[in-house]
């Protein structure tokens, strides 16, 4: 595949013009341009250059590309870790000996080696983090062939240890710059804010010249615009050396950035020689304060804000890491739509667009490096971390959404290398990386997280408390932070929920109460060996809702309380979970691995969002079946002071919405349902008179069904052409067996293929039912007639013809 760059056409090209969701930017003085279209990908592991030259099997791609979006969740155990070969053919027609040529990879996980023309051009050890690799000397004009190996092969002395809880894709996972500069110019600034205040700020930049070997007439010159684009101050500088400093001293009455109002300033830094500009580079800047009280609650901009966090992997379904900057951007909005203000990066730094949402959203943000179990390593491991460390602060150091630099998750866990849990080794390597955390960036605090013996020598602490899942009862979480915040200085809870399997439902969930220890919180190292919710629990949608509703419940009523982050966010896969209900998958997200919400979201929603909305529990549970004239218990999740809720057309009462009590926050209805259809609306009315509603038909039947005898299959036809095929497992009499969940296996004999290894409630050949039916999403060839077959141990099949 080849690509055109024509060094003097391109500096007519406007911002207008785009690839792959990126802008291509160019001045007289620099240029940037994405180049993830038309790739060729090879899977060869073969370090010979004369051997990947000679193949013939290339295959067409773009970027970004992992060869790991689909083998993480077929069923064959295990998936590639090994290397593989993208190829590109760039054109120059003329190349301009007065700039540098640089690739610019957003990330490539895990080593990457990059050939031009035949020669080593350099690479990098370490995924989830940009670097660059200048080609200038290896190009010329005319065809040149960029040849890149990335290699994500099982490697301890690099983090994260193959010991962690999700997939390390291998891959060129994100976007993919060719950038020229000329050959003097600005490589870094650094922002920083000494000091804010309501009433006035002060703003440092430091700026980084690479190749200055003239420095007589030059002059930085720094503009910064306010958010609204009107220029607040103008500084002016001469330059004598590669590093300088630019000061605003008095920035009066700044606008903040925060939570609900993210105000964005913009710097513009250009270095100039006479009335020439040699180079400009810019970047967005936010004026906010913060603080972590001791044993206290979290302050931004001198006022109290509670922490209101989730966790975001980096991963999709049908696509694995390499995500689309529109995938990354809708991750974002959606859990800012929730309500959230925090969201910790687990358990790596992750895409470029995730941070500029944040910035732009008002996320703050606990960045980390994949320092995920495997204990502390050899020297080279050492030098490996650190360097990442050094790379994730530098890159990320501008956005005023982050506050913390995390530097690791359950290290000490199943070490990797002999004597790597030693707890003396740990410390002294974590006080390291703490003491290079603050040399890099004084600015912010440092933390990690289920690392107890560590605690002391980072900023902030988030011990395991995960009460309701894997220990004890979720109304033991009172008391765990109680203790904890009188523990721990600066206290900061991070994860804590269960897993959900999208409709799946029960009038009785499973607590463990009477089963287990009730006042636990702390699951145990190895948590097969402590009866626990996660072993006997019912994966019901139900109990989830349930063990969030009272998670917060007791986080938005403490005045002290600094704030949690629930985990996850969304699905995501995982080597350590092959018999989940998905298999492969980590179902403790509040929206499926498409971002499609679950009934837990909106638990989410009703304590933080703005926006009103009423949401009845529950709309996968449209079927549902007990005695005639037994009361059942609707809740109704919603931010509206008032809601009043209609059965089949009757006003039952209205309700005024009270966090402390549980469950709903009191929006609850006690229904006797009628046999057959029932038609339920819940009206909420805000605080400004806005009225929301919604509403659910619920298939009610007295009769309970016998035990499951068969599997019928049944479809409809989808809106994008493709069919949605249902397994239901019915009894002697033709009822649906809405307690059954074994697991059912789906397969496509001819006529297309299904949707599969896409780890969500329709995207897997293997599944668990939920209340007795299970689907998958069938494409169809459109040229002979679809035969479907699903199986499981004790119905040896069921088959299904839809006549094209």
């Amino acid at each position: 595949m080849k690509i055109l760059f024509n060094t003097i056409a391109l500096f007519s090209l406007t911002a207008s013009i785009s690839f792959c969701n990126a802008q291509s930017l160019s001045t007289s003085y620099r240029s940037k341009q994405n180049i993830n279209n038309d790739w060729l990908y090879l899977e060869n592991d073969s370090q010979n250059l004369s051997n990947i030259k000679m193949a013939t099997n290339w295959v067409n791609i773009n970027l970004p590309h992992t060869w790991n979006f689909e083998d993480v969740t077929d069923l064959v155990p295990g998936y590639r870790r090994s290397a593989s070969w993208y190829k590109k053919s760039i054109i120059f027609n003329t190349i301009d000996e007065n700039k540098l040529y640089q690739l610019y990879f957003e990330g490539a996980n895990i080593t990457t080696k990059v050939y031009v023309n035949g020669y080593d051009a350099g690479g990098h050890i370490g995924g989830y983090i940009g670097f660059m690799i200048d080609i200038t000397d290896y190009i010329k004009n005319g065809e040149n062939e960029i040849l890149v190996r990335v290699d994500n092969s099982y490697n301890p002395e690099i983090i994260p240890s193959q010991k962690s809880d999700f997939f390390i894709y291998g891959g060129i996972t994100r976007d993919l710059w060719l950038e020229t500069v000329a050959k003097t110019h600005i490589s870094n600034i650094k922002i920083s804010t000494p000091k804010v205040s309501a009433k006035r700020a002060s703003l440092k930049i430091n700026v980084s010249i690479d190749n200055l070997t003239d420095p007589n007439n030059l002059l930085l010159k720094a503009i910064l615009k306010d958010p609204q684009g009107n220029v607040v101050a103008t500084k002016i500088l001469k330059t004598f050396s590669s590093n300088s400093e630019i000061d605003f001293f008095e920035i009066k009455n700044p606008q903040l950035w925060d939570t609900t109002t993210p105000n964005l300033y913009s710097i513009s830094v250009s270095l100039v020689k006479s009335t020439t500009i040699l180079d400009e580079i810019k970047d967005v800047v936010g004026f906010r304060w913060f603080e972590f009280k001791d044993h206290g609650p979290f302050y931004l901009n001198g006022k109290r804000l509670l922490l209101r966090g989730t966790h975001r992997h980096e991963e999709h379904a049908g696509v694995g890491a390499a995500m689309s900057n529109k995938q990354h951007r809708a991750d974002m909005e959606s859990i800012k739509e929730m309500g959230a203000n925090f969201v910790r990066l687990a358990h790596y730094p992750q895409d470029p667009e995730i941070y500029k949402a944040c910035d732009e959203l008002g996320l703050l943000v606990w960045d980390e490096i994949p320092w995920c179990r495997g204990g502390v390593g050899n020297d080279v491991w050492k030098t490996n971390t650190k360097n990442l460390l050094k790379e994730m602060i530098t890159q990320n150091y501008n956005h005023p959404s982050i506050i913390i630099w995390s530097l690791g998750n359950e290290m000490y866990w199943l070490p990797d290398f002999e004597d790597g849990d030693n707890i003396k080794k740990m410390n002294a390597f974590l006080t390291d990386l703490n003491d290079l955390s603050h040399q890099l960036d004084p600015s912010r605090k440092t933390a990690i997280r289920k690392y107890y013996e560590g605690a002391n020598i980072v900023d902030v602490f988030s011990p395991s408390i995960w009460s309701g899942w894997y220990s004890g009862s979720y109304k033991s979480y009172k008391k765990a932070i109680d203790i904890y915040k009188k523990e721990y200085k600066h206290f900061l809870h991070a994860e804590y929920g269960g897993s959900s399997h999208v409709g799946r439902h029960t009038e009785n969930p499973i607590t463990g109460e009477g089963q287990i220890k009730s006042d636990g919180w702390e699951e145990a190292i190895v948590q097969t060996d402590v009866s626990n919710i996660a072993q006997m629990g019912d994966w019901s949608e139900n109990y989830i809702v349930d063990l969030f509703d009272w998670h917060l419940r007791v986080s938005e009523s403490d005045p002290n309380f600094v704030g949690n982050i629930q985990w996850a966010f969304k699905d995501f896969g995982t080597p350590l979970r092959p018999e989940n209900d998905i298999p492969y998958m980590n179902q403790k997200g509040l929206v499926d691995r498409e971002g499609k919400p679950k009934d837990a979201y909106y638990v989410f929603k009703s304590y933080w969002a703005k926006k009103p909305f009423a949401y009845i529990e529950s709309h996968t549970w449209t079927e549902r079946e007990g005695p005639e004239n037994t009361p059942r218990t609707i809740s109704v999740y919603s931010n509206c002071n008032k809601v009043t809720f209609y059965h089949n057309g009757k006003k039952l009462s209205q309700k005024q919405r009270d966090i402390s009590k549980f469950p709903a926050s009191g929006l609850t209805w006690d229904i006797n349902f009628f046999e057959g259809e029932n038609e339920l609306v819940a009206m909420g009315v805000s605080e400004n008179g806005e009225k929301v509603t919604d509403t659910l038909i619920v298939n009610y039947r007295y009769k309970k069904n016998e035990a499951a005898k068969d599997l019928k299959l049944s479809y409809r036809k989808l809106n994008n052409g493709n069919y949605l095929v249902t397994a239901t497992a019915t009894d002697k009499n033709g009822m649906r067996c809405l307690n059954y969940e074994d697991r059912v296996y789906f397969q496509c004999l001819s006529g297309g293929k299904t949707k599969k290894n896409q780890g969500t409630p329709t995207g897997s050949e293997s599944i668990k039912m939920a209340n007795g039916q299970a689907s998958i999403e069938v494409i169809p060839n459109n040229i002979q007639n679809l035969e479907m077959m699903v199986i499981n141990q004790s119905f040896k099949g069921t088959y299904l013809t839809i006549k094209k």
